[in-house]
C-alpha cells in the first residue's frame, strides 16, 4: 500500500465544483485585487476566530512581518520566540531589523510556555511571539501574564492552529494580533500563498492594512513606508469555500489522530500529548524516536510517506551563524527525532490500521 504524507485529492473532491463555479464567476468579474471576495473572506474569517478585524495579506511570515511594524519595532529591539519553530517565525523578526530571541519550549508539548522568559529578559525586549506548533495552543495564561507583568506585547503565530481552542477562546485573539497562513499544506489553505492578520484593535489592524497596501489608506496618498502584501482575490474566494468546511477538516483530522494516539503501541516512539484545557487540531502529527532515521527509511520502504519538522534547528541555521544564538539543547533534540505522520482530510481506516501496524512491527 502507498500512503501519500498528504493529499489535497479528496478533500477538494466534495468541492470541486464550487470551487470552479467560484474561480469561474471571478475571472469573468475581472475584479482581482481586493474585490468583494477578499472583502467577505476578511468578514467571515474574523468571525470564525471571534476578532474584531482581519486582513488578509499575502503570507504568514508577512503577516507576522506586517503586525511587527504596525507595532513600531525594529532596529534595537528583542521578541522572544520558541526555539523549535519554522524559521519564518525568526525571519519576520529579522526583517524589521530587531532581534530574535530564543526560548526552549515545554518538554511535554514542545509549545512556548513561561520556561525561559525571565532569562531571555531585557531591557530591550519589545514583544513575544508565541507559535502554537504542530495545532495546539501554546501555554496562553503564563504567557500572557509574564507579558502584561513586563509591558510586552504578544503576537500569536498561528500558522498551524486555524481553529485551536485554549480555554474555549480561539487562538489569535489572546495578543494583541493573531498571524495565520494559507499555504495550501495548512488546515485552511488556499491554492496558492495567503495569509492574514486578526486583531480585536482598532488601531493595529488599521496600521496593518495600511503597511500592507503600499502604506496607503487612499489611493497615492502614503502615510507609511510600506510593503506590498494583499491577498488576492481568487485565493480569498476559494479560502471562502474552504473556511465554511474547515470544522469539519479538524473533526477529521482529529478522528485520524486519535486511531493514532489509540493504537500506536511501541516503546521506542513517543507520542504527542494534548495540553490541558486546550484543543488540538492536527496539522501536525508529530512523533519523537531516537532512531528517526532508522523510522523514516522503514516507513518510506514500506510506500508510507512521512516528514520532518524542522531537521535543523533555529540557532543550527547557516542564515543566523552571525547571530551567534546560543544552543538551545531541547530545540537540537527535537529536530533529531521528530517524524511526522501521514494525515490527511480523508484518510481511510485500513491507510491509519497499515501506518499504525507498521510503527508497532518497527
Amino acid at each position: 500500500m502507498n500512503i501519500p504524507f498528504s493529499t489535497f485529492d479528496r478533500m477538494h473532491a466534495d468541492i470541486r465544483t464550487e470551487m470552479l463555479d467560484k474561480f469561474t464567476k471571478m475571472c469573468d468579474r475581472g475584479w482581482f485585487i481586493q474585490g468583494s471576495e477578499y472583502e467577505s473572506f476578511e468578514k467571515e474569517f474574523a468571525t470564525y476566530c471571534d476578532a474584531k478585524h482581519c486582513i488578509g495579506v499575502g503570507n504568514g511570515l508577512d503577516a507576522i512581518y506586517l503586525v511587527l511594524l504596525a507595532l513600531g519595532i525594529g532596529r534595537g529591539d528583542e521578541v522572544i520566540i520558541p526555539s523549535n519553530t519554522f524559521i519564518a517565525t525568526a525571519l519576520a523578526v529579522s526583517y524589521t531589523g530587531a532581534t530574535p530571541v530564543l526560548v526552549d519550549p515545554d518538554e511535554i508539548t514542545y509549545n512556548m510556555c513561561s520556561k525561559g522568559l525571565s532569562e531571555a529578559l531585557t531591557d530591550k525586549t519589545k514583544a513575544i511571539i508565541p507559535v502554537h506548533l504542530y495545532g495546539q495552543a501554546a501555554e496562553m495564561d503564563e504567557i500572557m501574564d509574564f507579558a502584561n507583568k513586563h509591558n510586552l506585547f504578544v503576537v500569536e503565530d498561528c500558522a498551524q492552529a486555524h481553529g485551536a481552542l485554549y480555554k474555549g477562546k480561539k487562538v489569535g485573539t489572546f495578543g494583541v494580533a493573531g498571524c495565520f497562513s494559507f499555504y495550501p499544506g495548512k488546515n485552511l489553505g488556499a491554492l496558492g500563498d495567503g495569509g492574514a492578520v486578526v486583531s480585536n484593535s482598532d488601531e493595529i489592524a488599521q496600521k496593518v492594512r495600511t503597511i500592507a497596501n503600499y502604506g496607503s489608506k487612499e489611493k497615492y496618498n502614503h502615510v507609511y513606508m510600506g510593503t506590498n502584501s494583499r491577498l488576492d482575490e481568487v485565493q480569498a474566494g476559494l479560502l471562502r469555500i474552504k473556511l465554511q468546511h474547515l470544522d469539519e477538516y479538524n473533526a477529521d483530522r482529529n478522528r485520524i489522530a486519535n486511531r493514532y494516539l489509540e493504537g500506536i503501541k511501541n516503546s521506542k516512539i513517543k507520542l504527542p500529548v494534548i495540553g490541558k484545557d486546550r484543543t488540538h487540531i492536527w496539522h501536525i502529527f508529530a512523533i519523537m524516536t531516537s532512531c528517526r532515521d532508522e523510522l523514516e527509511k522503514y516507513l518510506l520502504d514500506k510506500g508510507i510517506g512521512v516528514a520532518k519538522h524542522y531537521p535543523i534547528a533555529i540557532p543550527d541555521q547557516k542564515a543566523y551563524a552571525s547571530l551567534n544564538l546560543p544552543h538551545m539543547p531541547l530545540a537540537s533534540e527535537i529536530a533529531a527525532t521528530e517524524l511526522s505522520l501521514p494525515l490527511f482530510v480523508g484518510m481511510t481506516d485500513e491507510e491509519i490500521d497499515y501506518v499504525i501496524d507498521a510503527i508497532n512491527n518497527f
